[in-house]
């Protein structure tokens, strides 16, 4: 039975590829408002969690429920009308199109017109669309983007591109946004920046955030717990005092016991 004060239960999930299992009995749960890290050494497994927590991927074993609702059946369009959305690791995003038009893609699930309407231009369709610019053209404020609105997206430095993908994200107005690896590529004053915005737009929203990232200074600056995975499997979790402070968790990144690593 899933939490019902939850806005994401994940249950003994696993996930095997052939004879290879990515992922092994991962729990979490995430409750409103809550930013949680998910951290661990490359190969451990934590975007494949991320897409089976979004409908990429279906797990083999194991239960997701969002809000409640089991997602085993759901396609990913479907987990994201639940209130769930998310970034990519690679960036993703609509490179022909502008800064603006990204983001309102992002939003689509909210402003309801039919084909026809579309076609013909109806007024139906252009108060929408009235509606849908104003939404994203507030959320690049957020992100000091509105000046680049009618830039296509490829022209943007790659700084704005991760934070115009994350603007997109909002547009789906989720109750959980799934960060994946959102500083990769930034520089420390970036990261910095970066580090406020996650604060600010989780109390803006009133949302809860996930994320993976590999940038400890943000994780353990940010998070208030953190789950560390290593082979698929959860090693440690806690506070970020306690999870710096695990041998295991210590032993799983440098390769070695903590007392040879003389910590």
């Amino acid at each position: 039975m899933a939490n019902g004060n939850a806005l994401l239960d994940a249950r003994d999930v696993t996930i095997r590829f052939g004879g290879l299992t990515a992922v092994s009995h991962f729990n979490l749960t995430i409750q409103p408002h809550e930013l949680v890290g998910l951290i661990g050494p490359n190969g451990a497994g934590k975007t494949t969690v991320f897409n089976m927590l979004t409908g990429v991927y279906k797990p083999t074993e194991g239960e997701i429920h969002v809000g409640g609702v089991s997602t085993h059946e759901f396609k990913p369009y479907q987990i994201t009308a639940l209130g769930v959305a998310r970034t990519f690791q690679n960036i993703r995003l609509f490179k022909e199109l502008s800064v603006l038009d990204n983001v309102k893609i992002g939003g689509h699930i909210h402003y309801k017109y039919s084909g026809t309407s579309a076609v013909l231009h109806t007024n139906r369709f252009h108060k929408a669309e009235e509606v849908a610019e104003k939404d994203a053209f507030d959320l690049l404020k957020i992100f000091g983007l509105e000046s680049r609105a009618d830039y296509y997206a490829k022209n943007l430095p790659y700084g704005d591109q991760r934070r115009l993908e994350i603007a997109r994200a909002l547009a789906a107005r989720p109750k959980l946004l799934l960060l994946d690896e959102p500083a990769a590529g930034l520089n420390d004053r970036e990261t910095l920046d970066l580090m406020e915005t996650i604060h600010e737009i989780r109390d803006k929203f009133d949302i809860a955030i996930l994320l993976i990232e590999h940038n400890m200074e943000l994780v353990m600056g940010i998070c208030e717990r953190i789950i560390v995975l290593s082979f698929g499997k959860t090693i440690a979790q806690g506070t970020p005092e306690e999870v710096r402070a695990n041998p295991v968790v210590i032993e799983a990144y440098l390769g070695e016991p903590a007392e040879a690593a003389g910590v």
